[in-house]
């Protein structure tokens, strides 16, 4: 097994109301699980935010320059930024650094105008999607989303469904964890909880 591989698990649904966003929160380097309380989803704005699978220290750092050029540009523009734009210019921040790239995979979601929800690889690949999944239990999770995927869902029906698809990970991920970070985005702004799978 590669020291380098993308640990843990990422999930983002969007529905009609929001967009619900989770990681898990263990941190493995190897064959050894370095710590189970690491975080890795972070607010950008007041309703937008990230999740992410991969090295901790990459995910933080790129967490902490996108929160720096998301402010900046703000001030700038006088408004606020949406989903969309903040994910092409994590794209650029993150395209920028091929040559010796994060090693992180990422959602960016979020509610501006609407739901949406983004995914991007570690070299800056944008692709959006109702939901997504990244990291090692991506085949188990994705498989749960899709049997019971609807976008007319409530966002408390879609905190559950990112929950059972992150439990069914859990059980079967020796890389993911069994305590989750959640962000549950609405118009009115961001939730964040922590939730233990067991």
């Amino acid at each position: 097994m590669s020291f380098y591989t993308y640990s843990g698990t990422a999930v983002g649904v969007a529905v009609k109301d929001g967009v619900v966003l989770a990681s898990d929160k263990r941190y493995v380097y190897g064959n050894f699980v370095l710590s189970g309380s690491v975080k890795k989803t972070f607010v950008i704005s007041d309703r937008v935010g990230i999740a992410a699978s991969g090295i901790a220290g990459d995910i933080q750092e790129l967490f902490k320059e996108l929160s720096y050029l998301v402010r900046l540009r703000e001030l700038r523009l006088g408004r606020k930024m949406g989903v969309k734009a903040i994910a092409k210019l994590t794209s650029v921040l993150m395209y920028d650094r091929k040559l010796v790239p994060f090693l992180t995979q990422i959602l960016i979601g979020g509610y501006v105008d609407k739901p949406e929800l983004y995914s991007l690889d570690s070299i800056g690949s944008v692709i959006g999607d109702k939901y997504i999944v990244l990291g090692t239990g991506a085949e188990i999770a994705i498989g749960v989303i899709e049997s019971n995927y609807s976008k007319d869902m409530s966002l408390n029906e879609a905190e559950k469904l990112v929950i059972d698809s992150l439990k069914a990970v859990a059980k079967r991920d020796v890389l993911s964890g069994r305590n989750v970070d959640l962000m549950i985005i609405g118009k009115d702004g961001i939730i964040e909880k922590t939730v233990s799978l067991e």
